[in-house]
């Protein structure tokens, strides 16, 4: 089912939860009120609670009384996984890895992206979308975006002998990272970069990363749900 035939409440659960994906939103914040949700989505009330309700029903957020809505606690376990990057695991399996180049630019952040970035609207912010195939099939649909404070000359990048994850690992050295995994429907653009059926679920990882005083970057990995899937290592 394509985004513009989705019922009413799936659009309305759909931005609260990519609002916490990418962090805009963290454990605790409070949600938009029914009124408000009403009012963005030209929805009715009965639309914003079911969508409300379900996200409550999914721990998605909470009902604090006197607070209203807000989002939970999410408990999730860090891993290897969040950092293993696609050439590397490519390689591991002697396998051939190459890198297509569809968009590479500097653009200006609206304000949902300074708001992540923590920088002001309309800032400079570095854009680049890549596919990553094995053996010549496409297996990540990467769209990421770049602090240029953190790494300054990221355009200047060759992505195809160093992948974007090597180059900020190495220009913007980590010290705070967040990331969450979810199964979604690709966007138009995604399935044809991945030669997949827009009614093919992937498995979609949100990446978010700290580097010192500010948030280096954001990226948005795609994955065919059927050629990929997430492994890791944990200790208590």
């Amino acid at each position: 089912m394509s985004a513009s035939k989705l019922p009413a409440y799936e659009h309305v659960k759909a931005f609260v939860k990519s609002k916490i994906n990418l962090g805009a939103w963290r454990a605790g914040d409070p949600v938009p009120s029914e009124s408000a949700l009403q009012q963005q989505f030209g929805v009715s009330r009965m639309t914003v609670s079911r969508a409300l309700r379900e996200l409550v029903v999914e721990g998605v957020v909470t009902r604090v009384r006197g607070s209203g809505t807000v989002v939970a606690q999410l408990h999730r376990i860090l891993s290897t996984l969040a950092f293993r990057d696609i050439e590397e695991e490519v390689l591991e399996r002697e396998h051939a890895h190459a890198t297509q180049v569809i968009v590479l630019e500097s653009i200006c952040a609206n304000a949902a992206l300074g708001q992540i970035l923590k920088l002001p609207t309309g800032a400079k912010v570095f854009h680049s979308v890549l596919v990553h195939y094995e053996d010549a099939v496409p297996i990540q649909f990467e769209d990421c975006h770049v602090n240029p404070q953190s790494a300054p000359h990221y355009l200047d990048n060759d992505f195809e002998t160093t992948t974007s994850t090597q180059y900020l690992l190495e220009h913007a050295p980590l010290t705070e990272t967040s990331y969450s995994i979810e199964a979604c429907l690709p966007s138009p653009r995604e399935a044809r970069c991945l030669r997949i059926k827009s009614s093919e679920p992937c498995l979609v990882m949100t990446r978010r990363i700290v580097s010192g005083l500010h948030v280096a970057s954001l990226m948005r990995l795609v994955y065919p749900g059927m050629r990929y899937s997430f492994g890791g290592k944990f200790q208590l």
